[in-house]
């Protein structure tokens, strides 16, 4: 199994079944990541983390303060792919951290990613 970015017109295939996508809140300025797992059905979210909280960013019920991060299980089904969007309001895009290393997506205003499970010659699952 293999993850898929989509960007500006062109896929780039890792060969993973795990990665963490961290971001900065475009008000509160706060620190999230999630972890999230690559099957042949979806890629399916395992833990999240908010470093603080904000007006409208409360931790969920259930959330353990773990070294400053409010860290939980999210409620959330398998997604079969996930659409990342930029807003420019952070002045940094979205990290996306594998065991090959880390690399930033969709730092530009309007940039749109998509991440999907894929096979490892880089075919979608779900076209």
């Amino acid at each position: 199994m293999s993850l898929c970015i989509l960007a500006a017109g062109k896929t780039v295939t890792l060969a993973v079944t795990a990665f963490t996508l961290s971001w900065i809140h475009s008000v509160e300025k706060t620190h999230w990541q999630e972890d999230w797992k690559v099957t042949p059905s979806g890629l399916q979210i395992v833990e999240a983390r908010i470093k603080g909280s904000g007006a409208g960013m409360e931790p969920p019920e259930g959330s353990v303060l773990r070294n400053g991060w409010w860290v939980y299980p999210p409620n959330v089904a398998l997604q079969r792919r996930l659409m990342l969007a930029a807003s420019g309001a952070t002045g940094e895009g979205w990290t996306l951290c594998t065991v090959q290393g880390c690399r930033e997506l969709g730092k530009a205003p309007g940039d749109t990613i998509v991440l999907e499970p894929c096979g490892p010659e880089g075919s979608s699952q779900s076209r």
